[in-house]
């Protein structure tokens, strides 16, 4: 999964991965996880998730990063906001109210661009990257937020013979490994969602599960 897959989903507005409304794990979770209703929250690969304006109209900062500039452009026009853009190195920081995104390549992101980060959002990030790179993008992680902050994350599991991705299949045990030691995680929520899914059906899938995780340090 290199950038230029990514642009050209975005370019040919091939995107049944966004979710045209807020994710109702956050909804059901976040107002119990352990974060100050004025916590600066991270949403990693985020597209043009509705979850960003959500999170914004809850109290939080918010910044996001994304590779994909019509992504971006996006995101603030859908919602009738006109952000100030500042250059930074590798970056631009689009800006409107509590909502940031960063334009870039999440790979190429240091800490001292992302800021101060106190709750992570992931729901589209693991499962966009295929194996050999979720390992690197937990390590990266892990430089941008040294400090573990704690974390709600959504993930796909399948058979993964049955379908090629994204999204992939991550399973528990994955999880696990990347984020234990270090946080506890618990499993939240264990949805079979196969029958809401009719096209992953169609591609020949017979079971499909959606998983929350809640992470602290």
């Amino acid at each position: 999964m290199d950038r230029e897959f990514w642009l050209d989903r975005w370019h040919s507005n091939r995107i049944g991965f966004h979710l045209e409304e807020v994710n109702p794990h956050l909804r059901d979770f976040w107002p119990a996880m352990p974060v100050a209703a004025d916590a600066r929250v991270f949403v990693p690969l985020c597209g043009k998730a509705l979850d960003l304006a959500w999170l914004a109209e809850q109290g939080h900062p918010v910044v996001g990063v994304e590779i994909s500039e019509r992504a971006v452009l996006d995101f603030f026009a859908e919602h009738g906001l006109e952000p100030e853009r500042l250059a930074e190195g590798d970056f631009v920081r689009f800006r409107a109210g509590r909502i940031e995104i960063l334009w870039g390549d999440y790979f190429a992101l240091d800490a001292e661009t992302l800021g101060p980060v106190t709750a992570v959002f992931d729901r589209a990030s693991l499962i966009a990257l295929p194996p050999e790179m979720r390992e690197r993008y937990v390590s990266h992680l892990r430089t941008l937020l040294p400090h573990q902050p704690p974390m709600l994350l959504v993930t796909l599991e399948y058979p993964q013979e049955q379908m090629s991705g994204p999204p992939f299949a991550v399973s528990e045990a994955e999880v696990r490994g990347f984020y234990e030691p270090g946080y506890r995680v618990s499993l939240e929520r264990d949805w079979d969602v196969l029958g809401e899914s009719p096209g992953f059906r169609e591609r020949g899938l017979t079971s499909l599960r959606e998983r929350v995780y809640r992470l602290e340090g």
